[in-house]
Formats: C-alpha cells, sequence, structure tokens
C-alpha cells in the first residue's frame, strides 16, 4: 500500500539518524550545485516587491506540488517516495521552467488524533520539501482545505473533499452532506450544508477547531525550522495559512467585507503570531482574501480583497488565485481567449498589493486538460501567464510599456507526476477506485505526468510553460513582455509581435519567441537574471542591450555584461545574467531564439532602433 510505504519511508529516516537530534539539520545540507555567489539568499517584501539579499526583485514562478496530497493514496504527500519527489523537482525545473513550488501540506496527516502531531507525516513532507530546495527551488508550504474535508463526505457521495482531520468532523455533528442539483465541485462551498456549517465553526472557532490548527502549524514550522539546515531554510519562501477561505456562512447584519475583516484577518494575525513562535519571524505569511473577491461570474463576486486591513507591509503578502470560471462552463465564455484577455484581472491584483503596500502571488490559476472546455486551455494560459507578466496586452506593450507593472510571481495549478496513473479509493470506497485525471472531483489540470518508462513529460505546450521571465532584477522592473510563440493545435499563437516600425528588430526576431526587459538599475552588484527556456539553447539565443549585443552568450564571470550560467540545482536549466555597473539607469535587453548567426550590421541596426525606442518610452 503506498500509504504504508510513505510511513515506513518516514520511520527509517528517523531509525537511520538524520532526525536523531531535536533542532538538528541534517549533516549532508549543502548549497544547491552550480550556485553562483549572490545565489541562496532568503527573500523578504520591501517596497512591495519580494527582494532578495542583494537587493534584487525577484519573481517566483512554478506550480502547485500537488493535488496528490488532497488523496489518501501516498498518506497526504505529494509523492510515493523520496526518489519520485527529486525526479519531479527536477522535471519542473528543466522541463516546466520553475524556480518555486506552492507545497500542499494536509492538516488530517498532520494531526490525525487531537493533539497528537504525526512525527512521520512531518518528517517524510521535510524530506520532499528538500528534495526541490536541492534543486535550486523556492518552497512556500501551503495548509490545503477544499469543501474542508474528505470526512464530511460518505462513501457513496459524488464529491469529496480534503483538509480537516476525522475528529474535527465528529466533534461538528454535521448534518448528511448533499451539494443538490450541482454540476461542478464548487458548487458544494455555498450549497452543502454540512461544508457550510464546517467552515463556520472553523472560523467562530468552535470546538477549539482553529486553536487546534494553530497549534498544529506552529509545530510544523517548527519542525521545518529545526530539521532544515540555514542555507535550506533561507529557500523558504513564507507560508500559505489557509486555502481558498470562505465564511460558510455569514451571520445576521455580516457580509463578505465585514467578515474578512472580523474574522479572516484576525485568524491570519494568530497565524503570524504562531510563525514568529516558530522562528519564521523574517517570512511573510501569504495570505488569500474571500475566495470569491475576484469571481469573474458577477453571481457570484462578494466584496472584498482585505480591504480594511491597512498597510500590510512586510509581514504578509496578497496571495489569490484566478480561474476563468466562465470558461470553465462552457457556457457563459463562447469561443476562446483572446489578447489581453485578462489584464484588467490581474491589474486588479496589483493595485490591491499596491494599496496594501506589499507583494502579491497569484498561488493557483489554470484550466481543464481534458472534457468539452478543454479546447480553450491554450488560449486561456497563455492570456493568464501574459497577464502576469505585463498588466498590458500584446497589441498595446510596445506602444507604452512604461504601464506594464510589476511582473507577478504565480503558480500554475498543477504538478502531478501520477496524472492518470493514480490509485484512489474515493472517500474510502473499495468500490469506487479512481485512476484516471487527478483522482478527484473530476478534475485534470496536472501539466506533467509520467510515461510508460517512467520519465516526467508534459502535457501542455513546452513553449507555454517553460517561459523567458527576470527571476532577478537588479534594482526595479519597468516593463517587460514575452511572446512565447505557443501553439493551439497547429495554429501559433502571436499576440504581441514587433511593431512595422522596429523593422531590424523584427528581422531578428523572425518568426522565433523574444522577450524584452527593461530596469532602472539598483545598488547592489549581483546581476540581473532572466530563466532561459530549453528552446533558447545558447548557441542560437541572442541579446540586443545596451550592456552589450550577443550572439551565442559566453559563460558567465563578474567582467562579462552579458552571459549565461546554470541554474542552481544541477538541473540542466540555465539562465541569462546581466551585470550592469551604475545605479539608477534604465537599461534594456531584447534575448531572442529566432536568429541564427545573425549578421552584425543587423545586430547594430536592431540596437539602434532599440536605443531610440527605449530613450522615447522611458
Amino acid at each position: 500500500m503506498p500509504n504504508i510505504r510513505v510511513r515506513l519511508l518516514a520511520v527509517l529516516v528517523v531509525l537511520c539518524g538524520s532526525l536523531t537530534v531535536a533542532g538538528a539539520p541534517p549533516a549532508t545540507a549543502a548549497t544547491p550545485s552550480d550556485s553562483l555567489w549572490f545565489d541562496g539568499a532568503a527573500l523578504t517584501v520591501r517596497g512591495g516587491r519580494f527582494t532578495d539579499g542583494q537587493g534584487r526583485e525577484i519573481v517566483l514562478r512554478g506550480y502547485n506540488v500537488s493535488g496528490e496530497t488532497k488523496l489518501e493514496e501516498n498518506g497526504g504527500l505529494p509523492y510515493a517516495s523520496l526518489a519520485d519527489a527529486r525526479k519531479s523537482a527536477t522535471a519542473l525545473r528543466a522541463l516546466g521552467g520553475g524556480n518555486a513550488v506552492r507545497f500542499l501540506l494536509s492538516w488530517a496527516h498532520a494531526e490525525p488524533v487531537r493533539g497528537q502531531v504525526d512525527s512521520a507525516y512531518l518528517a517524510a513532507a521535510t524530506e520532499q520539501i528538500r528534495a526541490f530546495l536541492d534543486a535550486g527551488i523556492r518552497v512556500y508550504p501551503d495548509f490545503h482545505q477544499d469543501l474542508y474535508s474528505r470526512y464530511l463526505f460518505d462513501t457513496g457521495s459524488w464529491y469529496t473533499g480534503d483538509g480537516a482531520p476525522k475528529w474535527a468532523v465528529d466533534e461538528g455533528g454535521y448534518p448528511k452532506e448533499s451539494c443538490g442539483i450541482c454540476l461542478f465541485w464548487g458548487q458544494n462551498i455555498t450549497q452543502n450544508a454540512a461544508v457550510r456549517k464546517a467552515q463556520y465553526d472553523f472560523w467562530h472557532n468552535a470546538h477549539g477547531l482553529q486553536d487546534a490548527f494553530l497549534t498544529t502549524a506552529q509545530a510544523t514550522m517548527e519542525h521545518l525550522r529545526q530539521h532544515l539546515s540555514s542555507e535550506e531554510f533561507a529557500g523558504i519562501t513564507g507560508f500559505d495559512p489557509y486555502n481558498e477561505p470562505y465564511a460558510g456562512s455569514y451571520d445576521s447584519g455580516q457580509g463578505s467585507r465585514t467578515w474578512e475583516r472580523d474574522l479572516l484577518w484576525p485568524f491570519y494575525v494568530r497565524f503570524r503570531a504562531r510563525m514568529d513562535a516558530a522562528g519564521w519571524r523574517d517570512k511573510p505569511a501569504l495570505v488569500e482574501p474571500n475566495l470569491f473577491w475576484n469571481a469573474g461570474i458577477p453571481t457570484q463576486k462578494q466584496e472584498g480583497g482585505l480591504l480594511d486591513t491597512g498597510t500590510l507591509g512586510p509581514a504578509y503578502v496578497f496571495n489569490t488565485h484566478f480561474y476563468d470560471q466562465k470558461a470553465i462552463s462552457g457556457i457563459l465564455m463562447w469561443g476562446k481567449a483572446a489578447d489581453g484577455q485578462y489584464a484588467t484581472d490581474f491589474a486588479t491584483v496589483r493595485d490591491r498589493a499596491s494599496a496594501a503596500g506589499t507583494a502579491a502571488v497569484v498561488s493557483e490559476f489554470g484550466h481543464p486538460l481534458s472534457g468539452t472546455v478543454s479546447d480553450k486551455a491554450p488560449t486561456v494560459l497563455k492570456a493568464m501567464y501574459q497577464a502576469l507578466d505585463s498588466r498590458l496586452p500584446g497589441r498595446s506593450w510596445w506602444s507604452g510599456p512604461a504601464a506594464s507593472g510589476p511582473v507577478l510571481s504565480g503558480s500554475q495549478w498543477q504538478w502531478d507526476l501520477y496524472s492518470g496513473r493514480h490509485h484512489e479509493p474515493m472517500n474510502g470506497n473499495p468500490d469506487k477506485v479512481l485512476t484516471a485525471k487527478d483522482a478527484w472531483n473530476d478534475e485534470d489540470l496536472s501539466a506533467v505526468r509520467l510515461d510508460d518508462s517512467g520519465n516526467a513529460v508534459l502535457r501542455q505546450d513546452a513553449r507555454l510553460l517553460d517561459r523567458l521571465y527576470p527571476g532577478a532584477t537588479a534594482g526595479t522592473t519597468l516593463a517587460f513582455t514575452y511572446e512565447d510563440r505557443s501553439r493551439d493545435g497547429s495554429a501559433v499563437l502571436t499576440w504581441n509581435p514587433v511593431p512595422a516600425s522596429l523593422p531590424n528588430v523584427a528581422k531578428l526576431v523572425g518568426s522565433g519567441q523574444y522577450g524584452v526587459l527593461v530596469w532602472r538599475s539598483g545598488d547592489g552588484t549581483a546581476p540581473t537574471e532572466l530563466h532561459l527556456p530549453a528552446s533558447f539553447p545558447t548557441a542560437t539565443t541572442t541579446v540586443v542591450s545596451d550592456l552589450g549585443t550577443v550572439h551565442a552568450p559566453p559563460a558567465y564571470d563578474s567582467a562579462t555584461p552579458v552571459a549565461v550560467a546554470p541554474e542552481p540545482g544541477g538541473t540542466g536549466s540555465r539562465r541569462l545574467l546581466l551585470t550592469d555597473s551604475d545605479s539608477g539607469v534604465a537599461h534594456y535587453a531584447l534575448v531572442t531564439a529566432g536568429a541564427t548567426a545573425p549578421a552584425a550590421d543587423l545586430l547594430t541596426a536592431a540596437r539602434t532602433e532599440l536605443a531610440a525606442w527605449a530613450a522615447a518610452r522611458f
């Protein structure tokens, strides 16, 4: 049984001595391979952005790891073994282009008996988290829940949940669950009386539920702090306290906004205090507003967004999700997504975080990859990534790039290595074993799967997922765009063509992928870095910048302004490093894989055009 394997692995870890001394990290902890002098610093929030120890703006891009945690087959862990965790981390970096993950944890498995934290579960989770840290991937854990708990649902139910342990459900004495006439599992949130009452009880701390959760969360954070080395712990970005919070029901005279103010925010303040007590004082809580604050369907939308909390500052990050429920419905959005489809939605996220004085992260976004609306996935996901990169549609980026806004961090849902290969008795029913898709409420959103040889392979276009993006900017990002040329079937999606006013730049780029970053230099000496997708092999990558114009950039050293280096972790992924030597100066860089041995005069002409464009726009 997979569950037994996981627990035996955890016990063996303890018996072998790596966790025998309380508070002692493993002796073998080391800096990820291929690290350079500026890598590995802990992140903080400053000026409304994530920043590292060199003062660089940091963008976190990656995936949720993973929906497997919602299932029982691997004991509430993302992976059946440490080997699978390492395989997944390597693939996420090398194939998926990610530098961060939201790592799902299960309250039900962390505290299966009230007041008793399962140290074997925490040990196994810590080892799997370490696999990602070793690959140079930052991690922010998330105590996940959907529909409060699987234990609200009986063995014959059409739906299931995850989150709270059985004892928490038993103490509530909730009514028999029923969603009535529901087309989507999410309708249980507002239509299932058992789910609504359980959520209500949690937020009102009935039966001491919230107290118990916070105690377990603190114990979990203490375990991670004690059993990761200081270098590894620096890779922990923060903690997401609660997935997709919702009131369940409102008290008389209460609305969604006052619920956030009077119940949700005090919970986050309590969670923040537990973080401080656990030794996480310098890491932010990534706090989510009311689930429905940014719903795209007007009848679902509720006022919110943590509007009454004042300035959040560095102790908190504004953390939200985004799914296009109109597109998912199959009824409310005919056709496919287009250029700029979500520009306004993601601009709202930027503006809300800015008003709160903190950074933003979109910790879930995605679209079904099978079923009647899966044909929309290529355009919906392209439009979401476009909106993460810039608040502008592609058609207007070149003419007004100064309005591009900050590049948003985000984690796509999801990265499930076992997609389509599950063995999950739904709600414990041995006669209802789920194997297909995500094995959870008929969802199918994983970007990865294992092939018949056991290798991780992408389920979506690599051009869409493995993207050029500024992982670290030495100063302040002024504008960024990336044209991925991803595919919708056989059609090439080009939403941001180089304008005719830049003919030599257009000629250089051709039909290839390209990105443009404009930034104002800061006071540090560490370089700006952009993740180079696998589709940008060094030999065919061209960079046109005021720092230098280079085809096939050389290997990095501190005296080379435009260079390439491996990313930390030894996965084979690469980054472009751009080193300036000034402060407060606007710089630009165009990066393209579209040119093969471009002529020197073309490079010179393209640089002249870009210099004039940057001077006029910035």
